[in-house]
């Protein structure tokens, strides 16, 4: 493909995206097809010549696009906001267009530079203290899995040089919640703590924040046992119930014992642009390291994290690699974003964030989060003042937690629980929504995450709808009603 050709071909795709977002709405939210329905409609042999343009268009709209959970649709309510705002998308574009090489500053001094404006502009928005910096990161688990390595070499005064953890004598130690995303686990094994090293602290029962006297005991008695405490994962908006651990009291345990406090605010650290959401990470600029998703609830296309450090120095001397055909006469004058994580080259995705702020602007997209948390508020009172219907955990951002339990199911948590999954699979196999059941206290509850760029009131009015419908009537027995 030339360019003539590539710009005849990319009209064509960008006035297809277009269409794609204005019609997304009215597609089945949840994908409809079956395991292995996809690649039988493509599969051929390996292309030895040329195909159209227009037949691999017609495979994009006719099988590609049925084999999608559209995400972007203002009916999705599952998991957590994965928006990928139109600004970001050309930015996106524009990154691949180029075809950027980042491995070290000489390769593309503006990739390095615009990285390190994106971040600056981020830690300002969200008020970070000047002493933070920041890297991109293609996503939340990579960067507690930096943050971790970091963590696992102070705690071990850098045994990477030496034996490594294999000449530790005492086992390095972790400290999480239960209700933390999987990928701190993930982390904390493949960085080498080893599952054993795993503490999982008490949360509360109303709020399922970890206990920050249940932590104190843990640390207090891993010293006594000969365990050397290495790191806290604090996390801010948990993934099944956006719980907000406590900030200061771990910073505060990790002074008082020489431990790494890492925060992980995956999907809640958008919330950091807004004042009056200060009070949920008071205290963060005392962590060691912070990282979220831009990708998240902030719109920037996937794939997009930040990993932040106060200690740059000691991150370089964990990840840092010299080969001679990288040096050059400027390696002590620049920052070399390939000693700030794990590979060396890098993309471009600073224009994603760059062509994202700069187009829709903080203040725009401060809106959208406060539009999504009134409406979280709102869903949140109609559950409340609804009969059979719970709110399960504290609305402290833009997830509900619910759960229905008719009158004739009171008690039988087997019954419950089948029925919870069963009215969630009625709303999602009818297409209309897309809503997700989690598991909490050992029962089944639903999460209905708000946050899609598209999604206003009528969406989340709708999606309540179909919930109570899909739940009700049931009849004495706790069966519906015909």
């Amino acid at each position: 493909m030339n360019p003539e050709e590539f710009r005849a071909a990319a009209h064509e795709l960008v006035d297809w995206i277009a269409d794609y977002r204005l019609r997304v709405d009215d597609l089945p939210v949840r994908s409809q097809v079956h395991p292995g329905e996809v690649r039988a409609q493509l599969q051929t042999p390996p292309p030895e010549t040329p195909q159209s343009f227009s037949d691999l268009m017609s495979d994009l709209e006719n099988v590609i696009v049925p084999g999608l959970t559209h995400v972007q649709s203002a009916n999705n309510f599952a998991w957590f906001p994965a928006n990928s705002s139109l600004s970001s998308v050309l930015g996106d574009f524009a990154s691949t267009g180029l075809g950027a090489l980042g491995i070290t500053w000489q390769s593309a001094p503006a990739l390095t530079e615009v990285e390190e404006l994106v971040t600056e502009w981020l830690r300002e928005l969200t008020g970070l203290s000047p002493e933070w910096k920041g890297a991109i990161h293609d996503g939340a688990s990579t960067a507690a899995l930096v943050a971790l390595l970091i963590a696992r070499e102070k705690a071990s005064n850098l045994s990477l040089a030496g034996a490594g953890l294999q000449g530790e004598a005492a086992p390095l130690i972790v400290y999480s919640s239960p209700q933390a995303h999987s990928s701190i686990v993930k982390a904390a094994l493949l960085v080498g703590f080893g599952q054993s090293n795993l503490r999982m602290i008490e949360v509360d029962e109303t709020t399922f924040a970890m206990k920050p006297e249940s932590m104190r005991a843990e640390i207090e008695k891993d010293i006594a046992l000969g365990n050397k405490p290495a790191a806290i994962v604090v996390a801010i908006g948990t993934t099944g119930t956006t719980a907000i651990d406590p900030i200061k009291e771990s910073i505060a345990l990790g002074k008082e014992f020489g431990i790494w406090v890492h925060v992980d605010a995956a999907m809640a650290g958008s919330a950091m642009l807004l004042p009056e959401c200060a009070p949920m990470f008071d205290g963060v600029n005392e962590a060691d390291s912070i990282s979220w998703n831009p990708h998240k609830w902030l719109g920037t296309s996937l794939d997009c994290a930040l990993l932040y450090v106060r200690d740059v120095e000691l991150m370089i001397r964990v990840l840092s690699t010299n080969p001679s055909y990288l040096k050059s006469g400027v390696d002590g004058e620049v920052t070399q974003f390939k000693d700030w994580g794990l590979p060396l080259g890098r993309r471009f995705r600073a224009l994603k964030l760059w062509f994202h702020l700069r187009l829709d602007g903080a203040e725009a997209i401060r809106a959208r989060l406060r539009r999504d948390l009134a409406n979280a508020q709102w869903l949140a009172e109609q559950v409340a003042a609804t009969q059979d219907w719970e709110i399960v955990a504290p609305v402290s951002l833009q997830t509900v937690c619910v759960r229905h339990i008719p009158k004739a199911m009171a008690g039988d948590w087997q019954a419950i629980d089948a029925h919870t999954q069963n009215w969630v699979e009625a709303v999602n196999a009818s297409g209309k929504a897309f809503i997700t059941p989690s598991v909490l206290q050992g029962h089944w509850m639903v999460r209905v995450s708000i946050g899609v760029l598209g999604t206003e009131r009528e969406h989340v009015t709708n999606v309540w709808n179909l919930m109570q419908e899909a739940a009700q009537p049931l009849n004495s027995s706790g069966f519906k009603s015909t």
